[in-house]
């Protein structure tokens, strides 16, 4: 598991112009990412997001394995979705991403 801490900077810096995080929050360009692991993507679990088919269609559940995959290339690991992020290269950061996300509760 990696640094939560460092996982919020990196989140702060590379997510939070398009995501929230805090229980209830609203929906940016991205969906709010409050408790998102064990969410299927693209499904009800996360109300009031307007998903891409490519999403709904892919229906996976986010956990370490499908974030890592999901963080480093997000058009390779689903094709047509809509978010514009390139990735993120450094394992050790996508670590760090996915314990902070882990810690949203």
């Amino acid at each position: 598991m990696g640094d939560a801490i460092n996982g919020k900077k990196l989140f702060m810096k590379l997510c939070a112009s398009c995501h929230t995080t805090e229980k209830g929050g609203k929906h940016k360009i991205g969906p709010n990412l409050h408790d998102i692991m064990g969410k299927t993507c693209g499904s009800r679990s996360i109300p009031g997001f307007n998903f891409t088919e490519t999403l709904k269609e892919k229906a996976i559940v986010w956990d370490e394995k499908t974030l890592n995959d999901y963080l480093e290339i997000p058009k390779k690991f689903i094709p047509g979705t809509k978010m514009a992020f390139y990735g993120v290269k450094k394992a050790e950061d996508r670590r760090d991403l996915i314990a902070f996300l882990a810690t949203l509760k």
